[in-house]
């Protein structure tokens, strides 16, 4: 086989790209380094204005983009947008499981409905979305890429002093999750990949930033700033292209350098 150029691997063309938590921040970013690589791209999350606007911005860059409004902590719900996804789109090649909360408490205050809504979004939904659109397309066809957003919250700690059991519990499950969903799958030629984001400006974050300063956030890091609207594109598509076709079961922090001081 003649080896592809670096722009041959990287190409999206022709694929299809389902993006939970898609309608803003870390995930709106995700779907447009996927779509400018050539991939159709279906964005979801809980609100069609939210998602409307997302698309918008999307197709003014030129990339093919709809959308479905879903709770992916709902197996119904994550049934429905799969099943929806492939009608009108086609086969699911990529899933980018972005969808997630937080809650902030400390342990011995922490209320267990907050557990809950932050555990069955940001693992439980991973699982059951990675294993409708395995069932329903990648296993199938013997293809797929999964991109799971973890965090370096779940490198273990707690970054910045900060009260989110729940939350860093979680990303740490997410990363084993990779692991794990990564052994099993590749016998179906699926890679499964984690990214792992330190401090990036977004709504969820903007309670932190506000309390603890951008700037004195921006310190804990070696290359001194936050991450920004680029600075996932590169993993993403590194991952979800065939550029990244013997990676799996890996995670990367993308965080400034933050991990490499707090040991994670």
């Amino acid at each position: 086989m003649t080896p592809r150029t670096i722009q041959q691997l990287f190409d999206l063309k022709g694929k299809v790209a389902l993006v939970t938590g898609g309608s803003r921040g870390l995930g709106l970013q995700m779907a447009h380094a996927l779509g400018e690589a050539g991939a159709r791209i279906m964005v979801s999350s809980r609100k069609a204005a939210d998602l409307e606007e997302a698309v918008a911005t999307l197709q003014a860059a030129g990339i093919d983009a709809r959308w479905i409004a879903a709770d992916c902590s709902d197996e119904a719900d994550i049934k429905r947008l799969v099943s929806e996804t492939v009608e009108r789109m086609g086969p699911i090649d990529i899933l980018v499981n972005n969808a997630g909360a937080t809650w902030g408490a400390p342990a011995e205050d922490y209320p267990v409905d907050g557990w809950d809504k932050v555990m069955n979004l940001n693992i439980r939904g991973y699982f059951l979305a990675s294993q409708q659109v395995a069932r329903a397309c990648m296993i199938p066809r013997k293809s797929g890429r999964i991109l799971n957003l973890a965090s370096i919250a779940g490198l273990g700690g707690n970054p910045a002093g900060m009260n989110m059991i729940a939350y860093n519990t979680s990303k740490g499950a997410v990363i084993t999750f990779t692991q794990a969903l990564a052994a099993e799958w590749g016998k179906y030629n699926i890679n499964v990949n984690a990214v792992c984001p330190g401090f990036f400006p977004s709504k969820m974050t903007m309670g932190t930033l506000k309390a603890i300063g951008e700037d004195k956030m921006a310190a804990h890091a070696p290359l001194n700033r936050l991450g920004d609207d680029e600075d996932l594109k590169g993993i993403t598509l590194l991952y979800a292209s065939d550029a990244g076709k013997h990676i799996t079961g890996q995670w990367m922090a993308i965080d400034g350098g933050v991990s490499i001081i707090t040991g994670g």
